[in-house]
């Protein structure tokens, strides 16, 4: 079985964001669809071990920051390789905080979206976020990063709690 054929499917990248109680933490991700029109829902798809998955599970809401092809690598490093569990991903960071409490990262986006969570599905080392979207916003026009961009253009690799990581066989 050739799984590099997995890279064949299109994916964009996003922040998805969210918060317990006064605390926030927002992550890249790059499973992130609509599903439904009316109303509006769409999914986000985590890792069990990541923060931001922790806090949906926790408040019941979450963001997603749709990011712009030119954001900076150190942008997507900042929140695709640190931790929230042990660093401050908002300290001197560009965002605000929506109508669900959750935070939408406004920098280097070019809209967002703020979701109830309506539910979940297992997805053994990820959960899908099943939400309702309850605002939504276009930030500014330009061209949506996609993972086949970042890959090539930008240079980047999946971490390995991705769900788009796949194995190098040695």
């Amino acid at each position: 079985m050739d799984l590099k054929a997995l890279e064949k499917i299109s994916y964009g990248m996003y922040i998805v964001g969210s918060k317990n109680a006064d605390k926030l933490n927002a992550q890249v991700a790059t499973t992130v669809i609509q599903i439904t029109a009316e109303p509006a829902k769409i999914t986000a798809c985590l890792h069990r071990d990541n923060l931001t998955h922790q806090f949906i599970r926790d408040s019941k809401v979450f963001s997603v920051s749709v990011l712009e092809q030119d954001v900076p690598m150190t942008f997507i490093g900042h929140f695709g390789f640190k931790s929230g569990k042990t660093f401050n991903k908002f300290e001197n960071m560009e965002y605000k905080k929506g109508v669900t409490g959750a935070p939408v990262i406004t920098a280097n986006s070019l809209a967002f979206f703020e979701c109830e969570l309506e539910s979940c599905l297992d997805a053994g080392t990820h959960t899908v976020f099943v939400g309702r979207v309850v605002e939504a916003q276009c930030i500014k026009d330009g061209i949506p990063l996609t993972y086949d961009y970042y890959h090539k253009v930008k240079k980047g690799k999946s971490q390995a709690n991705a769900p788009t990581f796949i194995k190098q066989s040695v």
